[in-house]
Formats: C-alpha cells, sequence, structure tokens
C-alpha cells in the first residue's frame, strides 16, 4: 500500500508558476534542473543568482538598484541588496494580472456584513489613509500600532503604513491590555488604531475599556483613531479621531517612500511565554522577495486565484496572507469564530467566495475530522485546488482525512517555519507528490538540516532544525538590541554562525520532512529522543480525549525521569483506570513502551497560547517549582486560568501510576 495521496499532473510544468519559474531560467540565465531537488541545490547554494533571479523573474519595481545581490554569508550580520532602494506598499499594489475593476479583497465575518474591495478601491483607501497618516504627523521610521482584527481597515493601515516608511505593528483585540503593552511599549507607536469591539460566534466582545488602558499606558502616542466596528453608529472616545476622518477624500497621488532594503516594514512579536515578547524587526525588500517566492513558486498563487488563510493579525499567516496581491491573487480575510455555528463554517465560506487556496492549521483539520465532518458533503469545494496546513504538525491521519472528505483531486500543503521569518522553511510544491504525514520539500532558497547531538548533518534521523546558509526574510533584527545581543542568543549561541530554529525534524533521503515538536520540549526517554507531535497524534485520536500534553521531567541521577500526561476528556467522559490503560495500551502499540506515561492527570484544559499553540516548557517549569507567574506570562495564554491546575499539582502530587 502505497502512502501517496497526490501526484503532480502531467502537465504541472507547463500550468504551473514554478515551471514557468524554470523556463525563465533556462532562456535567461542558460541554467537547467533535472527535478526539484537539482533545483533547490543549486538555490541554497548560488545564493547570489538565486535571490537575483527572484528578484528579476518577479520584476521587483526599486527606485535605485542594488550593488550587489549580499555582501557576505555570515550569520548573523548578512546584508542583502545593499543601496538598492524600494517600497513592499509599492510592490503589493502593483497586483499583478489583475484590472482596476476587479476584486482584490474579500471580507467576511461576524461582526459586519461583507466587504469586497476592488483594486481600484483598494489603491484609493491606501492612498487616502497614507495622506490621513501624514497629516497627523507619521513620517519614516515612525510605528503605526493597530489593535484590530483581520478587517479591510487593517490591511489597508498596514500598505499605507508601508508606503510612507513608517513600521507597522499589530496585535488582534482578543489580546488583553497587559500583552498589548508588553509588546508596543518596547516600539513606543505615534499612532494608535483601535476598533471598539468585535463578535465572536454570536458573542459581543466590547474592547472600549481595554482600548482606553491601552492608551494610558503608552505615553508615545500622539493620536488615537477608532473603527466603529462592534457600534457602527457609535461615536469616537473623547480625544480619538474617526477612522471616516483618517480616510476622508484628499487631493495628492499615491506616492511610496524609497527605503533601503533593510529597512523595518513591521514588527512581528514572539508568542511572550517566559517573558517579554520578542520584538521581530522585518524588513522591505525581505519580506518582499521571500513571499514572492513561497506565494507563486511553492503554493501556485496567481491572478485566477483567491486565496484565504484562516488567521488573527496577532499570527504571522496574516502578514503571509496580504502579500497575496503581490503576485497577483485576491485575498479571502475572515473574523470570527471558525467553529459558529459549527464546523463547516469556513468550508461554506470556501464556496461562498469562490476560494482557491484555503490556508487553516493543523488543529482545526484534525478537529473536523474527530467531529465526522465531511467538507465536501457540506458545501461545494469544487474551485479548491490547495489546502494549506500549519501551526503544528499534521498527522499522517490528518493528511488521509483531508483526501477523503475535502477533496482527492487538491493539493495538500503541511509547512512549518516561524514568526521570525515570517515564511515557511519546509513546504509543498507543485511538482513532487504528497505523501502521507510528510511535508513535502525543503522550500527554495531554505538550506534546511538535522544536526544530531554532535553537530553533524544527518538524514533519516532526528535532529535540530538549523539552516547553515541565510535568507533574505531573516529578521533585520530585534527593536532595541542595537548590538544584536538579544538576536544573537535567540538563534546562534547554539552553533555559532548557524541559525538554530528550535524544532525537531527528521529529513528522509528524498527530502520529506517530518516536525516532531518543540526541540525544548522533548520527551528524552533513557536517551531516545521522542517529539511530542507523534505522541499527541495517538492520545487525541481517541474518541474520549478532546486535549492534551505531555512533559517530561528528567532525572537528576540519569535515570529515564517521569513521563506525565495530562488529558481533557471528551465532553461527558471522566479519565478513569480503564480510559488510563486504553491510553497507555494505544501509546505502546501504536509508538513504543517507551512512550507509556508514569502518570496520567485529569485536567480541565490544556495551557496555550493566543495563536493556539500548546505550551509544554511552562507546564514542566511549573512541576519543577518555579511559581506560576515566572513560568510564563499569563497575557500571552488564551487560557491563564488553565495554570493553576498545574500548581496546585506540583504542591500535592502523588503517584497516580496506570496499569503498564
Amino acid at each position: 500500500m502505497t502512502d501517496v495521496l497526490w501526484t503532480p499532473p502531467a502537465d504541472v510544468l507547463q500550468r504551473s508558476r514554478i515551471g514557468a519559474y524554470l523556463r525563465w531560467l533556462a532562456e535567461h540565465r542558460g541554467l537547467t534542473f533535472a527535478d526539484y531537488d537539482a533545483l533547490w541545490r543549486w538555490s541554497v547554494t548560488d545564493l547570489d543568482a538565486f535571490w537575483r533571479s527572484i528578484w528579476d523573474h518577479f520584476g521587483v519595481v526599486a527606485q535605485t538598484p542594488s550593488t550587489s545581490t549580499l555582501t557576505d554569508r555570515d550569520m548573523p550580520g548578512t546584508r542583502w541588496f545593499p543601496g538598492a532602494t524600494l517600497n513592499y506598499a509599492e510592490n503589493v499594489l502593483r497586483i499583478p494580472g489583475r484590472t482596476d475593476d476587479e476584486p482584490v479583497v474579500v471580507a467576511h465575518g461576524q461582526t459586519r456584513p461583507p466587504v469586497t474591495l476592488t483594486v481600484g478601491q483598494l489603491r484609493e483607501q491606501v492612498r487616502r489613509v497614507a495622506a490621513g497618516l501624514r497629516r497627523l504627523g507619521v513620517t519614516t521610521g515612525d510605528r503605526v500600532a493597530a489593535y484590530a482584527p483581520n478587517i479591510p481597515e487593517t490591511y489597508v493601515l498596514m500598505l499605507a503604513t508601508a508606503s510612507l516608511g513608517a513600521v507597522f505593528s499589530s496585535c488582534a483585540p482578543e489580546f488583553g491590555t497587559r500583552s498589548v503593552t508588553d509588546r508596543w511599549q518596547q516600539i513606543e507607536p505615534k499612532i494608535l488604531v483601535a476598533v471598539d469591539g468585535y463578535r465572536y460566534g454570536d458573542k459581543p466582545v466590547d474592547r472600549r475599556a481595554e482600548v482606553a488602558a491601552i492608551r494610558a499606558a503608552l505615553p508615545s502616542l500622539g493620536h488615537t483613531v477608532s473603527i466603529p466596528y462592534l457600534h457602527p453608529d457609535g461615536s469616537p472616545a473623547e480625544g480619538t479621531l474617526a477612522w471616516a476622518e483618517l480616510a476622508a477624500p484628499t487631493d495628492g497621488p499615491l506616492a511610496f517612500t524609497a527605503v533601503p532594503f533593510d529597512h523595518p516594514l513591521y514588527v512581528l512579536y514572539s508568542s511572550g511565554t517566559t517573558g517579554l515578547p520578542k520584538p521581530i524587526v522585518h524588513g522591505h525588500g525581505g519580506i518582499l522577495l521571500e513571499h514572492l517566492k513561497m506565494l507563486a513558486l511553492h503554493h501556485d498563487l496567481g491572478p485566477t486565484d483567491r486565496f484565504f488563510w484562516y488567521t488573527t493579525t496577532g499570527w504571522m499567516m496574516w502578514n503571509f496572507l496580504v502579500s497575496g496581491p503581490a503576485v497577483g491573487a485576491a485575498i479571502v480575510l475572515y473574523d470570527g469564530n471558525p467553529g459558529h455555528p459549527d464546523l463547516g463554517a469556513l468550508w461554506r465560506l470556501a464556496e461562498q467566495t469562490g476560494t482557491t487556496y484555503f490556508g487553516t492549521s493543523a488543529p482545526f483539520l484534525l478537529a473536523c475530522r474527530k467531529a465526522g465532518l465531511v467538507p465536501r458533503d457540506v458545501a461545494d469545494l469544487a474551485m479548491l485546488r490547495g489546502l494549506g496546513s500549519t501551526g503544528a504538525p499534521l498527522p499522517a491521519e490528518g493528511f488521509t482525512w483531508v483526501y477523503d472528505t475535502v477533496g482527492s483531486d487538491l493539493q495538500l500543503q503541511s509547512l512549518s517555519g516561524g514568526t521570525d521569518v515570517c515564511t515557511g522553511f519546509v513546504g509543498g510544491v507543485p511538482l513532487l507528490p504528497v505523501h502521507a504525514g510528510e511535508i513535502t520539500c525543503r522550500a527554495l532558497g531554505a538550506k534546511v538540516e538535522a544536526r544530531s547531538s554532535d553537530g553533524t548533518a544527518v538524514i533519516g534521523e532526528l535532529g535540530e532544525l538549523v539552516l547553515t546558509e541565510p535568507m533574505p526574510s531573516m529578521p533585520v533584527g530585534f527593536w532595541n538590541d542595537p548590538e544584536g545581543v538579544r538576536y544573537r542568543e535567540a538563534y546562534f549561541d547554539v552553533y555559532p554562525g548557524v541559525w538554530r530554529h528550535g524544532d525537531w525534524i527528521t529529513i528522509n533521503s528524498r527530502g520529506g520532512c517530518v516536525i516532531t515538536g518543540r526541540s525544548d520540549a522533548t520527551l528524552n526517554r533513557g536517551g531516545v529522543r521522542l517529539g511530542t507531535a507523534e505522541f499527541y497524534s495517538v492520545v487525541e485520536g481517541l474518541d474520549e480525549v478532546a486535549d492534551s500534553v505531555v512533559v517530561h521531567l528528567e532525572d537528576d541521577e540519569g535515570g529515564a525521569g517521569e513521563l506525565l500526561l495530562f488529558v481533557v476528556p471528551a465532553e461527558g467522559v471522566t479519565l478513569d483506570d480503564e480510559l488510563r490503560q486504553t491510553i497507555c495500551r494505544e501509546l505502546r502499540t501504536a509508538l513504543s513502551p517507551r512512550h507509556v506515561p508514569d502518570e496520567i492527570h485529569q485536567v480541565r484544559a490544556v495551557p496555550r497560547t493566543l495563536s493556539a499553540k500548546k505550551l509544554e516548557v511552562p507546564v514542566k517549569k511549573i512541576l519543577t517549582g518555579t511559581p506560576v507567574d515566572r513560568a510564563a506570562a499569563k497575557g500571552a495564554l488564551a487560557n491563564p486560568e488553565s495554570l493553576a491546575a498545574f500548581a496546585t499539582l506540583a504542591e500535592h502530587r502523588t503517584p497516580d501510576r496506570p496499569a503498564t
């Protein structure tokens, strides 16, 4: 039985954008490649030629050309396209292949009726808002902050800010005051644009008090602009401007400030679960080149596509999604609860909007599978030709479910990367087949390797995910880190000159990849490193288990230590000895005896970040005696109350061992 679930069509080289790129390389560079592996190896070996080809193939608009492609290959410190000046917003708003009256932004949600912007309308709104920001005194390098959801206004604001050479930063409005101020006090924004609230499912969430508290905590603010989103007929708070004033009709052309290639475009943040969130600065040129490459060559997006990814403005996938128009794709924005009124909502949205590429998270796909949903039965998904999954590893059964219930002809692309580079290091490509449970390839220009404990590169073995060559979308740096101390500590301390990402990866002989969890959350039993992803796949595959988190407490004497599993039972289920034995049996059979936990405990909830990632490391810290407030920054959690159960257990833990 084969694990191949999808095979590229025979005419893939004629129909795909990567096929067009290969023809361009042959015609303009005299380069031909036998297969994807050969193309990838060239892309990570001849960095100068590869990244210059991306610039030239996509016709990047620049006011000043660069003197070279990169200064040197040492990390950190590589400078890309020195001397070049350009503007990210100018390149995005070219929107190749679409006329002025064609839709380019299609926005749906649970707070207001749908909104569609044509190419012409988007450019006009960006022109007006840029003029409004200029009236408020915004100039190159100033910071503009958005406390706003995934709606057209946020996108317009980002492009308008970028057009001026100012620096954008967004927080989703579900972030609490402390989470927001922890981020923005570091960058000292001059302008705040905020919604008054939003609707999540059928629940209204008023945020006016939070906006007032954020304003009070940011003395750098010169102006606050209010978007009447939850209360469309409401008046702006005292001392604030209305969005309509910022976006008022005005004279003057749509203009773009030319900035250096590495000029700050926006600041993204690490999750901030164990300290202040790291303010990660991304540059105009690096983000533009990386997203052109990834969206066109890997996701195969172009002027005939409608590109959707379920995301909030607090997750880097929003920044990835909204680069879609740079390759000609229209983008579909959604603000709301993806499970309301049921898990079919986003699939019906795909039908309604004519989505051709549907992006989501692995937990969402697995939740649909567990609920027994058959998306093709609840929506007409004939337009869908690509499906993206990220946020967590997607196990083999998730792949199989997609092909059994969504569509047999679409290409499923599981990808993994991070906020740190605002892209995926590993993902899919139209040229290669899809294997169950496997990320198809290493992305072009990403020299990904797996490193063993002695620092050597390994194939077919679990290792640390590292990058041994620079990429243009690596951060310009961290905000307020002029000497680069925090930046080096974050990525280059373990292997000098090599980027250590913090994930476990196995790369097989054909270049396929499997991510098995964070390396700082590894289960190390008797010298064997076990990733958490496969563990969760087994445990949460049981109907009786809704969610789970597993941690390994090492033994100072060098023994096996303790493997502790915490489960959230499904509705109406209680963790008893019979369920414990079932869990242990499944883990032993599917994985190995080393995966059988020493203790299994019931909890109400698994702690997760605001972008829904499980927090194994803070749980481990709490269980080994670290106070809750030091183990995790509660403002970075979606459910900070969930930590209390682990603190209680740390104080009163007693053996509760299952029969093994």
